[in-house]
């Protein structure tokens, strides 16, 4: 069933009229939203304290790691580590708009690039959750001119679709490709509908990360909701647990207003896919996102049963001693000492980005990046040297560029 008027009122009047100053965690009073290393929701989340020798054990760590590997002249963003929502450690560095000085800080919003596909694919399990949709649903269910009868809601989550990348049309359709054309959702569907372009390979025979897949789920999102994706992701994610600087990128009305994205001091242009969403094009903070993951956490937000679909690996098919894995919308990466590394990195443009919750230990990890930099991406080296309690893997941190985010 579709999301009500009533449903829209209710979550609405919830977000606008919580207590002040945030909101409640089941483990703490309301007064506990005066400490500003704090970081709260509205669902009941069971956690321990975090102890004051721990804050001083780790912080010192994390500092000398911190300006070690991603803090220098050629980062810039922000970066910060909690554990039980209680923040260990953050930094904001850099410019959001260099020809206007202002500064990125706590409230800046930036690009999440591919980290988006964390948030879409919670979206669906959401929606899964209330009976609207079926993860084996075939996508033909919810748009009927798909031309690929296989493909499911699943596939297209684990990136098995075998679709082609939309970055691929311009070559597939050569001379007759408008590079001047600035893409939307729908133009992709349509794109697919007419031209019919071959599998990459069939559906569920293999893995190939492909940003189409998430292009269409959210066409999928606002079909099963009816309201557009940027609603949806509000009503579904956001409002409800108070990510209020969180948004997706409208760009007809937001291309002058967002936090700019660089290589050195140069800005990166808007291109023709810029206007494309699902796979990127949320923006949010380090502590909205403290704020997502917190509610991975509470069964009263999303089941743990629902929630461990995610977490299950599709990519590595039969092999006995996978390194790396995919599951619905999260990266996993398998450590010599045994531990799975749940995370999502992001590129886009400038932004480079990186949220690594360990579950674990339910520390979280985040470092968004508005400047070419691959520093962001330590945070996985971090994740392993401190938390996971393993020696530093160089593998872990790929160079740029890279592809597949």
């Amino acid at each position: 069933m579709k999301i009500t008027l009533v449903g829209f009122f209710l979550s609405s009047l919830l977000y606008f009229s919580g207590p002040v100053g945030g909101e409640r965690n089941g483990n703490y009073d309301a007064n506990s939203n005066s400490d500003s290393t704090l970081i709260t929701i509205p669902f009941p989340v069971k956690f321990g304290s975090v102890s004051e020798a721990y804050i001083l054990e780790k912080k010192p760590k994390i500092d000398s790691f911190y300006n070690k590997f991603i803090n220098s002249p050629f980062y810039s963003g922000s970066f910060l580590v909690a554990k039980n929502g209680r923040i260990l450690y953050e930094d904001y560095k850099g410019l959001s708009n260099i020809k206007t000085g202002k500064k990125v800080d706590a409230n800046t919003a930036i690009h999440l690039a591919s980290v988006s596909k964390i948030l879409t694919a919670t979206a669906i399990l959401k929606l899964v959750q209330e009976d609207n949709i079926m993860l084996d649903q075939k996508v033909t269910d919810w748009l009927p001119r798909f031309p690929y009868k296989n493909t499911t809601i699943r596939t297209l989550l684990n990136h098995r679709s075998g679709l082609q990348h939309y970055s691929n049309f311009p070559g597939l359709l050569k001379k007759s490709w408008d590079r001047k054309k600035v893409l939307s959702n729908q133009d992709v569907y349509e794109l697919l509908v007419k031209h019919k372009f071959r599998l990459v390979f069939n559906d569920n025979t293999r893995f190939d990360y492909c940003n189409t897949n998430y292009v269409i789920l959210a066409l999928i999102i606002e079909k099963a909701t009816g309201l557009n994706y940027r609603d949806a992701m509000q009503e579904l994610i956001f409002k409800p647990l108070g990510m209020k600087n969180t948004f997706v990128f409208n760009y007809d009305t937001d291309r002058d207003t967002v936090c700019k994205s660089y290589r050195g001091n140069n800005i990166f242009p808007w291109d023709q896919y810029d206007r494309l969403y699902g796979d990127k094009n949320i923006y949010s903070t380090p502590r909205d996102l403290v704020k997502f993951d917190l509610a991975t956490y509470s069964p009263d937000f999303i089941k743990p049963e629902l929630l461990q679909e995610a977490y299950t690996g599709y990519s590595a098919g039969n092999l006995a001693k996978p390194i790396k894995d995919y599951g619905l919308g999260m990266r996993m990466r398998y450590l010599a000492n045994g531990e799975k590394l749940i995370y999502h990195n992001g590129w886009w443009h400038g932004n480079n980005t990186s949220f690594v919750p360990i579950k674990k230990d339910t520390i979280t990890i985040i470092c968004l990046g508005n400047k070419y930099s691959n520093r962001p991406y330590e945070t996985l080296r971090m994740a392993n040297e401190f938390f996971l309690k393993k020696k530093p893997e160089p593998t872990l941190v790929p160079e740029l560029p890279y592809t597949g985010e």
